[in-house]
């Protein structure tokens, strides 16, 4: 399968304005593209990449004062499946983890797992093996919190969802990635495309999406607290600790968002 993707996003900066962006593909999907995944901008600006700590693409430019356009269309091939369940097992202890996941374990901005482990053990202990319990939390996350995109609150924490029963794609992300950690179960956050393949299209307009990644047995799985189903087709461009790590736009001073559009689609099926 051959997916297609791509963005227009524009900011309209009273003065110059350093940015940081995360508008490219992982560096893990890289070998998948199948034409140049390159932002570009009007005006024609100097920009620069680096890898963050994360992994993660990040670009690096000054925006003049007035409007300033970054746009990206690419095509990447996908095996056009399902994403795997994992079989369930025991959780590893985390005495065996690998040292490079334990910051996933630990509390952050958003996911203030500090906040919400009384509750975690109370409702999801004894629920089994890894996998079990990870699907418990997406299904009690599935439930608990209303998509509402006129709630969305960027301030909004996991322990504030939990709270407040409404919210974005990042809050259910959020929410479910605090309470794996309460659980000993190291879960990052991601950001990236998910479009609709082999689902009802949805009306509303196409924005980013965020889902989590849960290590059991030994590697990291997908998981979508939100939509709570296996996907086909999701494109991951930044993976942290929570949102605060996969800003696509960090603003070194201001920069109203102007415009904002997301395509994602297979290219057969456009044809």
């Amino acid at each position: 399968m051959i997916i297609r993707a791509g963005y227009t996003i524009s900011f309209q900066c009273p003065a110059a304005t350093p940015l940081l962006l995360q508008l490219n593909v992982h560096p893990s999907r890289e070998s998948d593209l199948v034409s140049p995944d390159a932002v570009r901008s009007t005006p024609s600006l100097a920009m620069e990449t680096y890898l963050d700590l994360f992994g993660n693409r990040v670009t690096r430019v000054e925006a003049p004062g007035g409007l300033v356009t970054f746009s990206n269309e690419f095509a990447i091939r996908d095996s056009g499946l399902p994403e795997e369940t994992p079989l369930d097992a025991p959780l590893a202890p985390v005495r065996t983890l690998p040292s490079d996941v334990l910051v996933f374990l630990l509390p952050s901005r958003y996911c203030d797992s500090d906040n919400l482990a009384d509750f975690a053990w109370s409702r999801f202990g004894g629920k089994g093996g890894g996998t079990k319990l990870v699907q418990a939390i997406c299904d009690f996350v599935h439930h608990r919190i209303r998509f509402d995109y006129l709630a969305a609150n960027p301030r909004r924490t996991a322990s504030g969802a939990l709270r407040e029963g409404v919210g974005v794609c990042r809050d259910f992300a959020h929410l479910a990635v605090a309470l794996c950690r309460c659980m000993n179960v190291p879960a990052r956050y991601c950001a990236g495309y998910l479009g609709d393949i082999g689902v009802p299209p949805d009306p509303a307009p196409m924005d980013f999406s965020a889902w989590f990644e849960a290590f059991l047995n030994g590697r990291w799985h997908s998981f979508d607290a939100r939509h709570n189903a296996p996907r086909i087709g999701r494109i991951v461009m930044a993976r942290g600790r929570d949102a605060a790590d996969v800003a696509i736009a960090t603003a070194f001073g201001q920069a109203p968002l102007q415009r904002f559009e997301v395509t994602t689609y297979e290219e057969a099926a456009a044809a």
